[in-house]
């Protein structure tokens, strides 16, 4: 029984998750496979308890509408550039070289500034390494689900 559980975990948690090749954006002229973080679920676990990440891969948080977010690294393991786009994929704020944190709830928040409907967490450094400029463009990859 007890595989049987951790099999049905498993499953609940790649339901809400696009994993594999065919999910991927492009941005700044390279192109990232991205997990999908689309139900509230998925989105607050985001990328936790991960100790690595490949440098041509990133978790896409999908929003029902734009407002203004913010973003934690609660047991998040790997630093991070979080990058907040429109709904037009137009990026509006970037927070950059985000650490990891060991606090739990005390970890600070690290906020758009501006509404935002997509959030583009990748391996600190890559915004950097892009040069990328607020007003860049997310293009999405035909595995991304369209938005509500």
């Amino acid at each position: 029984m007890k595989n049987g559980w951790l099999l049905a975990f498993a499953m609940l948690l790649i339901s809400g998750c696009a994993t594999g090749h065919d999910a991927w954006v492009e941005l700044g002229g390279k192109r990232y496979v991205v997990e999908i973080a689309n139900t509230e679920e998925t989105r607050e676990r985001g990328l936790m308890f991960r100790e690595e990440m490949a440098a041509d891969h990133g978790m896409l948080f999908l929003h029902d509408r734009e407002e203004p977010l913010a973003y934690w690294m609660k047991h998040t393991k790997i630093p991070l550039d979080i990058l907040y786009f429109d709904t037009g994929r137009k990026l509006v704020s970037q927070q950059r070289d985000v650490p990891p944190c060991t606090l739990g709830d005390a970890c600070p928040p690290y906020p758009s500034g501006t509404p935002a409907r997509y959030v583009l967490e990748l391996n600190a450094g890559q915004a950097e390494q892009l040069k990328l400029q607020n007003g860049a463009e997310l293009k999405l990859g035909p595995g991304i689900p369209p938005l509500k």
